[in-house]
């Protein structure tokens, strides 16, 4: 293997994200609701980036900065910080960072997003991309080249889907799964584009078409195929207090990546992802609430229910014997004392 390759190579949209918590129910026209706290911070890809890179994995990250506030403290944050690797990223004059506003309550959120596309395409950043262990992707409609320029490197394209604004799921998506080595759809997503009515059922679909296939479900947690090992995996998801839910999925994605390039049987793989995105969710932000390596290891040392135990107890041999400093998460307004 060569050394010298990063981890994970990411493409896509940064956004500044300003996160309020603690609503009681959503907003309608005319009301004003005031929140019980408030967190900002880098958010659309930066979720994965940092997530990946928390857990030791070299992170490359091609995006677009605007020259901007926002831009400069997401460089800031994401290369002083994070130790994230931005050589693939530009700065784009006269361009604004896009913001998006997150009203979190309950287990999910409404996002409402100011912005432009940005003047670089991922395509344009890339070039030819470097080769890299694996690449953490959002499949789109309309394919990217250097998606398959990746693959022809050898590197594992791990990917997943967003929601289709036209609702017309069209299967024609599925058809660049043949670049990928794992897809990690939601459940909702998975179904709409299998034209299936379960999860499992969808999942059954997707394994015929990728190597590693993964269905998250939420509060239900995950299932999963690996046809390149035989292996099946149901986990149910953790029982934990939701403050923010935002960018849970990309902190699920960077987990079972770190674990996946790490060998471990898929049953750990799931485990461990869902465990990321369950410590994830408490507290505010996306990118900066991924608990790397120092939170997993925090929960381990403190958790004392024997069948979580029993379930995650893989982890006293894969937990690093230093897992790093204490975390930087997103700030607050009021600051709060919430778990590492």
């Amino acid at each position: 293997m060569d050394d010298d390759r990063p981890d994970v190579l990411l493409t896509g949209l940064l956004f500044y994200d300003l996160v309020l918590t603690g609503l009681g129910k959503p907003p309608t026209p005319g009301e004003e609701i005031w929140t019980h706290g408030m967190g900002c911070g880098p958010g659309g890809i930066a979720n994965l980036a940092v997530a990946a890179s928390r857990f030791g994995l070299t992170t490359s990250l091609a995006t677009v900065f605007g020259d901007d506030f926002y831009g400069e403290y997401c460089r800031d944050v994401l290369d002083g910080q994070e130790g994230i690797d931005l050589s693939l990223s530009r700065t784009a004059d006269g361009w604004h960072t896009p913001v998006t506003v997150s009203l979190a309550y309950g287990h999910d959120r409404a996002l409402v997003t100011h912005g432009q596309e940005p003047p670089y395409t991922q395509d344009a950043l890339m070039g030819d991309p470097p080769d890299a262990r694996a690449a953490l992707v959002h499949i789109e409609a309309e394919p990217r080249e250097w998606l398959a320029k990746a693959a022809a490197n050898g590197t594992h394209i791990y990917a997943d889907v967003g929601w289709d604004p036209t609702q017309q799921w069209s299967s024609d998506l599925l058809d660049q799964l043949s670049l990928c080595h794992a897809f990690l759809p939601n459940e909702t997503e998975a179904m709409a584009y299998t034209r299936t009515d379960s999860a499992v059922a969808a999942l059954g679909t997707l394994a015929e078409l990728v190597p590693v296939a993964v269905v998250t479900r939420g509060g239900e947690g995950a299932v999963a195929v690996d046809q390149t090992t035989g292996e099946y995996a149901d986990v149910p998801a953790l029982d934990v207090d939701v403050l923010d839910a935002t960018g849970a999925g990309d902190v699920f994605a960077a987990g079972f990546v770190a674990a996946s390039l790490g060998g471990w049987p898929l049953q750990e793989r799931l485990r461990f992802a869902v465990l990321a995105a369950g410590l994830s969710v408490r507290h505010h932000g996306g990118a900066q609430a991924a608990p790397g390596w120092y939170g997993v290891h925090a929960w381990w040392r403190a958790l004392d229910d024997p069948g979580l135990r029993r379930a995650y107890g893989f982890l006293a041999e894969r937990l690093p014997a230093d897992p790093g400093p204490p975390l930087s998460h997103a700030p607050v307004t009021p600051p709060v004392s919430t778990p590492h």
